[in-house]
């Protein structure tokens, strides 16, 4: 199930299931309300986007009425995420699927928002995007890179080809190997939270999309290998089709080598492996759907990457 495409004049509401909004630098805010402006589109935000509780979040009573309410309205749109954080999960027992379902709509976030994107895919079978927060668009590395990815995805329905920034220059295939299927993941340790819950999609026959973020240090690729295999351990694993990896901070020292001795012996050697896509915890990045449609070719070490169903 696929929901509107957003229209300029659209209302598109910000709700914070995660950190609350008091969280955002005051610069980026003002100009990320001035790029939404400007684009052609009417910012409001939820009700309790600004109160503050534990864990720099709402109560969960605040934060589900703020997504119900989001999804009831007729007048939104696009419901977009104020930040990550580390507790979106807590939501998922609470949440009306029935209710979202009845109201189809874009739901745009990324990190935490993992958890809400895979368990309302799982439950209802939405279509969310895996993508900017609504105050992304206040930062300038390659901006234009990340907001032509953004509304390629979310106000049309044609075919997007995957191409590297400037900054990214081009992808690493890790395995070579040709497959087309239907997206899931995102952040790799949020992911995992859902397994052996209702709220875990079904992984037979998926591409994966994963990449993480530093929040172990000098760890993270110990972490990072071991969530992996985590992941690789569900049941249906063995049908996986494929595996776009993002791009990850300097700080997680994750190099081509790294990432190649990570998969060896985890994945058949014959689905494709792609390093380096732009997701992730960094600048600038694509949008791209939980639950839609990709298309995988990496052959003689180049990889293309298409989004069919979006």
């Amino acid at each position: 199930m696929i929901a509107s495409k957003l229209k300029l004049g659209d209302e598109v509401r910000v709700i914070a299931p995660s950190r609350n909004l008091t969280e955002v630098r005051q610069d980026v805010h003002h100009h990320a309300v001035d790029f939404w402006a400007k684009e052609g589109f009417h910012l409001t935000f939820s009700k309790h986007s600004r109160e503050i509780g534990q864990f720099h979040s709402s109560s969960i009573a605040s934060r589900v009425e703020d997504i119900h309410e989001a999804f009831c309205n007729p007048m939104v749109k696009m419901v977009i995420t104020c930040l990550g954080g580390f507790n979106a999960n807590q939501l998922l027992r609470h949440l009306d699927y029935d209710l979202i379902a009845k109201h189809p709509k874009i739901l745009c976030g990324f990190s935490d928002i993992t958890a809400l994107h895979n368990a309302i895919y799982a439950k209802t079978g939405l279509v969310t995007y895996h993508g900017p927060h609504y105050g992304t668009f206040a930062f300038k590395k390659e901006a234009a890179y990340t907001r032509k990815a953004f509304f390629d995805c979310v106000m049309n329905s044609d075919p997007i080809v995957v191409t590297p920034s400037e900054t990214t220059e081009k992808y690493h295939t890790i395995q070579e190997g040709c497959c087309e299927g239907t997206i899931i993941g995102g952040n790799l340790c949020t992911l995992n939270l859902l397994q052996g819950t209702p709220y875990m999609p079904d992984i037979r026959n998926k591409v994966l999309f994963l990449e993480d973020d530093n929040i172990m240090g000098e760890y993270f690729c110990y972490e990072f290998d071991r969530n992996l295999e985590s992941l690789l351990q569900t049941e249906g694993a063995e049908t996986i089709k494929g595996i776009i990896l993002g791009r990850f901070d300097d700080s997680c020292s994750m190099t081509v080598e790294t990432i190649a001795d990570i998969i060896r012996d985890k994945v058949p050697p014959n689905i494709p492996v792609v390093f380096g896509v732009d997701f992730g915890h960094v600048f600038p990045m694509i949008t791209f759907p939980i639950g839609g449609i990709a298309r995988i070719t990496a052959v003689n070490n180049g990889a293309e990457i298409e989004i069919l169903s979006h």
